[in-house]
């Protein structure tokens, strides 16, 4: 074989190698960058969830706070005294509730605030979306208007569905609706409220689509009447409960 023929065929191999080594990295660098596109849209996706997850916390914690401290003024005919009210509709998706609170936060020093407050919370259509928003409103003085006045800031998006039931501490009951201005109820908290909140967040397995993220809890208030229980009863289950207290 000529020296002619040898240089060739190393040439011809050089070129081969340089080929395969091209398509190797070529097959490499898809590879990359279908694992970074993949890392990054689970990211975001988490990041996601991450918000629905905060949202829900925020949300449930500042109601928790707000209702323990729950409150009803027992002397409505004292001077400069108004008259405070519990009450709680049954709506769909989202149900109404009017309270006062002692949870009220002063954000200045010095500021002439108490620590009481009107709120209420209630479902309206979000423009921007195919939901509601939870919507607060906190008022800082205590009158005869306890839908009207103070301010009124969005608590949660994207909210599908909150439903609240109330425990009646004299029948032992949940209830649906709850009204202190009603003859079974008048002048009286309920001894707890279980609160079941629904979101709407981004769904793992579409990227556009979203699913329902279900949160509940159960909220005791402190100025509430205690559940009455009969002077018969040992504890445990199967305690009967006395209407109207003892």
């Amino acid at each position: 074989m000529s020296r002619s023929l040898r240089r060739g065929l190393r040439s011809a191999m050089t070129l081969i190698e340089v080929v395969i080594a091209l398509a190797i990295m070529g097959m490499i660098a898809t590879m990359t960058w279908v694992a970074i596109n993949g890392s990054i849209e689970a990211r975001e996706v988490l990041g996601d969830m991450d918000n629905v997850q905060r949202g829900a916390r925020i949300t449930l914690g500042r109601m928790t706070r707000e209702l323990q401290l729950a409150y009803m003024t027992p002397n409505t005919s004292a001077v400069n005294t108004y008259q405070t009210v519990f009450v709680g509709v049954d709506n769909d998706p989202v149900d109404q509730l009017w309270f006062a609170t002692f949870a009220h936060q002063r954000l200045y020093r010095g500021s002439r605030e108490a620590d009481q407050a009107e709120v209420t919370l209630w479902g309206e259509d979000d423009p921007n979306g195919k939901h509601q928003v939870l919507l607060h409103r906190e008022s800082q003085r205590i009158d005869n208007y306890p839908d009207k006045d103070g301010v009124i800031l969005p608590l949660a998006y994207d909210v599908a569905s909150m439903d609240l039931k109330y425990l009646d501490g004299r029948t032992g009951e949940w209830m649906e609706e709850w009204d202190s201005l009603s003859v079974d109820q008048a002048g009286r908290l309920p001894r707890a409220v279980r609160v079941a909140l629904v979101l709407m967040g981004p769904d793992p397995d579409d990227d556009e689509g979203m699913v329902e993220y279900p949160y509940a809890t159960t909220i005791m208030l402190q100025y509430a009447e205690p559940i009455s229980r009969s002077l018969f009863s040992k504890g445990g289950e199967g305690n009967s409960l006395i209407p109207g207290g003892m």
